[in-house]
């Protein structure tokens, strides 16, 4: 008999393509992932890891049994979620995913609703970018994450997630207070052309959007600083040092000394919930999906 706890070690191991990814993902030590898979391999009488230079790999039989680890899994949350469904009880853990701004500007209240509403379960988080957060849903690291797309540039989420709207976020430019265009009723991007940016990290899915959005509007951006939180992007704008794109989304509050302005050809962004189909019947995913359409509806009055 396959002992359950060691195929999920295996399926990490596979998803994650190390002893330390998979000891992170399990929370647990690489030690205790090494025990179990010694155990396995001697439950099934057969190698399933070899040394490959300072890490390990998946050999053949290793992966035939991974794959079958990964279905297995898979129904073993269809049947946890069936039966959640049929108790109709919000308990047990949830794990959940967003990017920054939604992390500041949803998760507070989110948090508030499921304590008061749901005392019996109990929620983790963690700050994720957007498509780190679809990898983290599809390993299985996270129950439900909080992500977005852009207007013009939606991000690619693979077959096997469910998703559900939670808010459409408007987008304006931030300038210093004192900047020629600081006190118009709004703006077109074309104006921007000759502006410093203050930019998300490069890489990022946000940083790639705005170089699409500006390029497809004729301006190639100087990039003049780039980071990751926008409370750190609006502070370089009230020192004078660029321009940059604010969400509404989390911003508050705003420093003294930036103004937004709109954009003329309306610029935003849908934040959105993805959470693995399997467990679609969970009601504590119903629930954190319920808590946060509240707090997005919260956002826009």
């Amino acid at each position: 008999m396959l002992n359950l706890e060691r195929l999920r070690t295996l399926d990490a191991l596979a998803r994650h393509g190390s002893v330390s990814g998979a000891a992170e993902g399990l929370h647990v030590t690489t030690s205790a992932v090494s025990q179990q898979m010694a155990k396995l391999e001697r439950e099934v009488g057969q190698q399933l890891l070899a040394k490959n230079g300072r890490g390990v790999r998946l050999t053949d039989a290793g992966r035939l049994l991974a794959d079958h680890a990964a279905r297995i899994l898979s129904q073993v949350e269809l049947a946890q979620s069936d039966l959640e469904a049929q108790r109709g009880q919000v308990v047990g853990e949830l794990r959940l995913a967003a990017f920054p701004t939604a992390v500041r500007g949803l998760f507070p209240a989110v948090f508030r609703t499921l304590t008061s509403h749901h005392p019996a379960l109990r929620v983790r988080s963690r700050e994720l970018e957007p498509e780190l957060a679809i990898h983290a849903v599809v390993r299985g690291d996270v129950d439900l994450a909080v992500v977005l797309d852009w207007y013009n540039k939606p991000l690619p989420v693979p077959e096997g997630l469910a998703r559900a709207s939670i808010l459409d976020d408007p987008v304006e430019v931030a300038l210093p207070e004192e900047h020629p265009l600081a006190g118009r009723d709004e703006i077109d991007l074309e104006e921007l052309a000759d502006e410093a940016w203050v930019a998300w990290p490069e890489g990022e899915f946000c940083h790639e959007w705005l170089l699409y959005t500006l390029r497809a509007n004729g301006i190639e951006p100087h990039i003049a600083h780039r980071a990751g939180e926008h409370h750190t992007q609006l502070a370089l704008v009230e020192a004078g040092l660029g321009v940059c794109i604010a969400p509404r989304l989390g911003r508050d509050p705003m420093p003294a000394g930036v103004r937004t302005v709109p954009v003329r050809h309306r610029v935003h962004r849908t934040v959105y919930a993805v959470w693995r189909a399997d467990a679609d019947r969970r009601p504590s995913i119903r629930a954190a999906v319920e808590a946060l359409r509240a707090a997005g509806g919260a956002c826009g009055e």
